[in-house]
């Protein structure tokens, strides 16, 4: 339990600045609906994309550009790689956590707006502390491992929104602490965007003009 509370608690810093960052500019009563959800398809598509750019990003590293780190605060390829492996599995159990919860009528309030909700998550001018469950501590020897176990997560989360129906997908909630909601299709997409959003962190490090060249 304590372990879920302090999860939930540090995705609210990103599904926050979902909100707070990428606000759109207003639209018309008739803009807003013609807006449309994101298909399971989609959600499906984008999950396969994030695991392909995670490969790509590690793929042919030595040990000394895996262990590479810009700075003692800063963490290393290899570090990232374990945090995203870390949290494929414990984001992804989110969603079916989600899953218990009454099914409800009504849509989530991001429903709708998933471009938004990658956007925040993706968006890495702001920064949050990852909660100890999270950080990584060598957890697994090798580069190898590290994806092995991420793809294993990945399998089980992609397995799993494949078997679950939309319409189920999206009617059972969990609001966050700030009391925003989301559904259980959201949770998976918010699962593969903190892949692309550590992606991200990945290139920032090889992009270090330190970072060895082989």
């Amino acid at each position: 339990m304590r372990l879920k509370t302090t999860l939930l608690l540090a995705t609210v810093l990103f599904v926050s600045s979902a909100f707070a960052q990428t606000a759109p500019a207003a639209k018309t009563e008739a803009q807003e609906a013609q807006n449309k959800a994101q298909t399971k398809d989609e959600l499906l598509a984008y999950m396969q994309q994030t695991r392909k750019d995670f490969m790509k990003s590690v793929k042919g590293l030595s040990d000394a550009q895996l262990n590479f780190k810009a700075a003692p605060d800063k963490w290393s390829v290899k570090e990232v790689s374990e945090h995203i492996a870390l949290s494929e599995d414990l984001l992804g159990g989110m969603s079916k956590n989600v899953m218990s919860t009454p099914a409800v009528n009504t849509k989530s309030e991001m429903y709708g707006k998933e471009e938004k909700l990658v956007a925040g998550m993706t968006d890495r001018s702001k920064k949050a502390q990852a909660p100890d469950a999270l950080k990584p501590t060598g957890k697994w020897a090798t580069e190898a491992e590290i994806i092995r176990a991420f793809n294993a997560s990945r399998d089980k989360n992609v397995e799993f929104a494949k078997a679950t129906p939309e319409a189920d997908l999206r009617a059972h909630l969990a609001k966050t602490p700030i009391g925003t909601d989301l559904d259980a299709h959201e949770w998976l997409l918010f699962t593969a965007s903190h892949t692309a959003r550590h992606i991200k962190q990945i290139e920032e490090v090889k992009a270090d003009p330190n970072f060895p060249k082989k």
